[in-house]
């Protein structure tokens, strides 16, 4: 018996962006990105190889102002074609958690399909700026997926000094996570998880 398909579309437009994401869940780490801002494309791209997820988010957003309803709005669209992929996450083992270190930077990330939204982020980036990123908008990414993906989401950088190093690990670690909570446990027979703290 063939598995069913996890792959999503969403299309999100409003009066600042334009966005268009597409998720295969069970996919290779093949990514198609164009956000506008080529470092949140390379963090973009690390949830793709790391999280085995194959990824095309085409993004335009009014960033002549700034980058943050671009990075949010993609979060939240990313969000809501995950939610949209995984379903009523029969078999789904629900919990993901990896560290990944880069040089001197560590991070940690938990993820739980729980359907009930949070996201508790302490990162205390070391610059304000990565490249043209803004750092503050890592938060609003994580935000906007936690709110629409109704995941609950612990991140922490436990150690770093280069906030390149510190967001890459991050979005690295988030990828990990993402991937192992995503997995199908043939053992749960396609149970769905209880979302009422039983499981």
């Amino acid at each position: 018996m063939n598995e069913p398909q996890r792959i999503a579309e969403v299309v999100r437009n409003t009066k600042e962006t334009q966005i268009c994401v597409r998720v295969n869940l069970d996919g290779s780490g093949a990514a198609k990105l164009s956000t506008g801002i080529g470092f949140f494309d390379h963090m973009l791209d690390q949830i793709a190889r790391h999280g085995l997820v194959d990824l095309e988010i085409d993004a335009k957003g009014d960033l002549h102002i700034d980058a943050h309803h671009t990075v949010e709005d993609v979060g939240i669209a990313l969000g809501q074609a995950v939610a949209k992929a995984v379903g009523d996450k029969a078999g789904l083992r629900r919990y993901g958690l990896a560290y990944v270190p880069l040089d001197e930077a560590l991070s940690r990330v938990v993820v739980d399909f729980s359907g009930r939204p949070g996201l508790f982020m302490q990162v205390a980036f070391k610059a304000g700026m990565i490249g043209g990123f803004d750092s503050q908008l890592a938060f609003e990414f994580f935000q906007g997926f936690a709110n629409h993906a109704l995941v609950t989401l612990h991140i922490d950088n436990l150690k770093g000094d280069n906030a390149h190093h510190q967001c890459e690990t991050v979005f690295k670690a988030f990828a990990r996570a993402l991937r192992e909570a995503l997995t199908i446990d043939p053992r749960l027979q396609g149970a769905i998880p209880s979302t009422k703290g039983s499981l």
